[in-house]
């Protein structure tokens, strides 16, 4: 599966951001099997990246985060990582490279619009980020924040309704 996989690319920026986080070090094929094995958020996100009927077969016996769920229809970039994303939602049109995810957030759809979310963005407990929105490179979305207005690249939103508290160029 990973080796023919369509999206082995992917999969392997993903294996890289959780090696490094974890600070665990080896050769591709045994940090497949050891995230594969011990994490079921790794699961959850290579179930979604083998899309293809052998992982319903997969997740009959190792199952993935049963609360973490990627919309089928969202372009997720590789090195996704997540804090245990229990209660997560990820319904968007795309979200870029390096991405990080806590639990309890909502990335969704309102009226039928979704967002777009640059590279290297975290997202942290509890936020929501909804609707035809776009969360440009280098973004951190607070704790709590409700983000339903476009943010431009590095900047931090925070608060509810979401407030952008700081980027670099103010500083």
């Amino acid at each position: 599966m990973y080796y023919t996989s369509r999206n082995k690319y992917l999969i392997d920026l993903d294996l890289n951001r959780w090696s490094e986080e974890k600070k665990i070090k080896g050769v591709k094929a045994i940090l497949l099997l050891h995230f594969l094995a011990h994490s079921k958020d790794f699961r959850t996100i290579f179930y979604f990246r083998i899309n293809n009927s052998i992982k319903h077969i997969l997740k009959l016996y190792c199952k993935g985060e049963q609360n973490f769920t990627i919309d089928v229809n969202t372009k997720l970039g590789g090195g996704i990582l997540t804090g245990h994303p229990y209660a997560t939602i990820l319904n968007a049109v795309s979200i870029g490279e390096n991405f990080y995810v806590n639990h309890l957030v909502t990335v969704g759809e309102v009226d039928g619009k979704k967002p777009i979310i640059g590279n290297n963005v975290s997202i942290f407990t509890g936020a929501i980020v909804i609707g035809g929105i776009t969360i440009g490179n280098n973004v951190k979305v607070g704790a709590g924040a409700v983000v339903i207005k476009d943010v431009p690249d590095n900047a931090t939103v925070v608060g509810n309704p979401g407030k952008i508290l700081l980027q670099p160029n103010d500083v």
